[in-house]
């Protein structure tokens, strides 16, 4: 089977998808271990008489479970572990179901650019606000929505060449 340079060259950069996908999976498991801490910490807090109950553990923590919660979910375009109805796909042709894979990562990478655009004004808009408990801006608060949009549109990149590949490959194997 022959592949042209091009889908081997885009091939080779894919790779660097998996890195991406490593660190981000490194930074949600950090993000657990600090929510985690954050609260162990409150809840000791409530508890224990000993233990100083610190007043920016909860904003601390739901702002952690913010970022862990919406970076996880891009992982899982990379890793296609999405939630999928997959009844019909025995039933399908495979340039049917191929079309229709693509179909579904345009609509979520026009979500992605929703979530993108429209949560980083809305984070921007945020600037001047401060948590409650913590001399920090709510901006930090509301990254997480635009943050998703860009993982997502980064990941479905990935969905859409992949693809694309198998339809290009599929047919240059048929021509073989």
């Amino acid at each position: 089977m022959h592949i042209p340079p091009i889908i081997q060259f885009l091939d080779r950069v894919m790779l660097v998808y998996n890195v991406i996908y490593r660190f981000m999976h490194v930074v949600c498991k950090l993000l657990l271990i600090g929510v985690v801490l954050s609260t162990i910490v409150s809840v000791a807090g409530r508890y224990l008489p000993f233990v100083r109950n610190p007043v920016w553990s909860e904003e601390l923590t739901l702002t952690g479970m913010a970022y862990m919660t919406v970076l996880s979910a891009t992982l899982a375009i990379h890793k296609k572990t999405h939630i999928r109805m997959q009844a019909f796909d025995k039933y399908i042709h495979e340039n049917v179901k191929i079309a229709l894979d693509i179909l579904a990562d345009v609509s979520v990478m026009a979500f992605g650019f929703i979530l993108l655009i429209f949560g980083w004004r809305f984070a921007t808009h945020m600037l001047g606000s401060m948590y409650t408990s913590m001399p920090i801006s709510r901006f930090w608060m509301f990254l997480p929505v635009p943050l998703a949009g860009f993982a997502m549109i980064v990941f479905l990149v990935e969905s859409l060449y992949k693809n694309i590949r198998r339809i290009f490959v599929k047919v240059k194997e048929e021509a073989v």
